[in-house]
Order: C-alpha cells, then sequence, then structure tokens
C-alpha cells in the first residue's frame, strides 16, 4: 500500500467517516482547514497517484474505502452518471458498447461511447476513456435503464434503437454491413419487430438511413403497412446510395428505395 502522509490520512479518514463518495473544490478547505493552494495540490497529488478520480474540474469521485494497493479507479458507469448529473445532461451508452451487450459483437470495447446533449470528445475518467458524442436532445431516446445488482442503474438504447444506430452511424462504429445481419437474424429469432425498428428509423434516423433499412426490410418480406410508413417520409429522388458504403456502388437497383443492392 502507498504510504500516506498526514494531509492524505486526514483526507480520507474524514470522507470515509462521513460515508461520502464525492468531494468538490473547497470541501477540505473547511473540513481540514487548507488553504484554496494546499487543497488543490491535495487533490491534484492523489488523482495522479490514482486514489481519486477526477470527473472534472473541481468534482472527484473517492472509494468507500482505499484499497489495499492503494491504487483506485472509479467505476465507469458511476463516473458516466456523476458527470452527466452534473452537467444537468442526458446520455445513453452506444455503438460498440451496446453491440457488445446484446451479444451481436464478441469484442469487448476499451473505452465507453455515449450520445449525451451536452459535451463532445474524449474523457478519461480514471482508468476508462469515454467518448462522448453530443448530439441533439432529439436524438436521445428509446432507451433501457439496466440497474445492476449494486443498483448502479447504466442507460442503454433499445435493441431496435441500437440496430437503428448501427446503421446510422455506420462510419463511427464500422458496423456496415455486420449490422443487416444483426437485424435479418433478430427479425428472423423475434427479438425485434420489424414496426418498432422502423419507427426508431423514423425518429432516430435520417434519409439515408430510412432508405437502406428500406430496402433491407422489403428484401426480407416484412408486412407492405412497414414498408409503406417508411417510404412516405421520403421525397422523390433519382439520386442513389449504395445498400454497403465505402463498396463499389454495382447491383441490382431498387428505384423504390434509391438504393442499390451492393452486398453480393
Amino acid at each position: 500500500m502507498k504510504v500516506l502522509g498526514k494531509m492524505e490520512n486526514q483526507f480520507f479518514a474524514y470522507l470515509q467517516m462521513r460515508q461520502l463518495t464525492t468531494v468538490r473544490s473547497g470541501d477540505m478547505q473547511v473540513a481540514l482547514g487548507l488553504s484554496a493552494i494546499q487543497e488543490r495540490k491535495l487533490l491534484s497529488r492523489l488523482s495522479r497517484a490514482g486514489m481519486i478520480t477526477r470527473v472534472r474540474r473541481g468534482l472527484y469521485l473517492v472509494p468507500e474505502r482505499l484499497p489495499v494497493s492503494g491504487a483506485w479507479s472509479a467505476d465507469p458507469t458511476v463516473a458516466l452518471n456523476t458527470l452527466m448529473r452534473e452537467l444537468g445532461g442526458r446520455y445513453q451508452i452506444c455503438g460498440l458498447n451496446a453491440f457488445n451487450f446484446y451479444g451481436w459483437d464478441e469484442q469487448v470495447p476499451m473505452r465507453i461511447y455515449a450520445y449525451n446533449d451536452k459535451v463532445f470528445g474524449e474523457k478519461e475518467l480514471g482508468s476508462i476513456t469515454v467518448n462522448l458524442i453530443k448530439v441533439d436532445a432529439k436524438r436521445l431516446g428509446a432507451i433501457r435503464k439496466v440497474k445492476r445488482p449494486d443498483g448502479v442503474v447504466a442507460v442503454y438504447p433499445s435493441r431496435e434503437r441500437a440496430l437503428i444506430d448501427a446503421v446510422y452511424d455506420w462510419s463511427r462504429f464500422n458496423s456496415l454491413p455486420r449490422a443487416y445481419r444483426w437485424i435479418r437474424k433478430d427479425l428472423r429469432d423475434g427479438k425485434i419487430s420489424a414496426a418498432m425498428l422502423a419507427n426508431c428509423a423514423l425518429r432516430f434516423g435520417d434519409v439515408g438511413t430510412i432508405r437502406r433499412l428500406g430496402a433491407l426490410l422489403e428484401a426480407e418480406g416484412i408486412d407492405e403497412t412497414v414498408l409503406r410508413s417508411l417510404e412516405k417520409s421520403l421525397k422523390p429522388t433519382s439520386a442513389s446510395i449504395p445498400f454497403i458504403p465505402r463498396k463499389v456502388k454495382k447491383g441490382r437497383f431498387s428505384r423504390r428505395w434509391g438504393v442499390v443492392m451492393n452486398e453480393a
């Protein structure tokens, strides 16, 4: 275990006695009689040593009990929840994390991807990097709150929403054409509803998403009512898009959806 100085021992003793798991700049000035400079150096020193986790400037997460090794990193979900609560924002885990959560992709992401309505960019939360993708608040929704045994709640997209994200945000997550296989299998296994999938595309997708999904669902023999709901949202166009981006646009042309079926 790392050897703690008097100030560090007082810091952890104070927080553990009061069962606090967060600390803000200014708290220790009153509690321990520190100057602003002393407090800033203490928090910085503990953060660099990996004994507390900086969530944002002036806000830190601390362990309920310091591990024997002294090193500690906040739970990524707790850190993300704390950050969003501090910013007054909403978020939902997305992309590779959602694909793994639903069992479509076995690869365990080394970072967390999250749509949110407050901040954009990469952020280090302890030992985990979080990719914060700022979107319009209207693009947040169709969520599933997952409560862990320890009571911590993580916000994921619904199964249908995660699949629509895989089509809509394909360039960010490199998820096409894999997403088409996931959609086909989930439809055939009865794990998703074509109607709900179409609804998610209309709410959270764009024109390209709707056109590609329409072409896919038509090829799968989905009920015409669902197809017409997608078709009604589209304006007539002579432009074509590939079913699989970044692949030669060559194959059967679906005039109804304006999609070149270049999957073969």
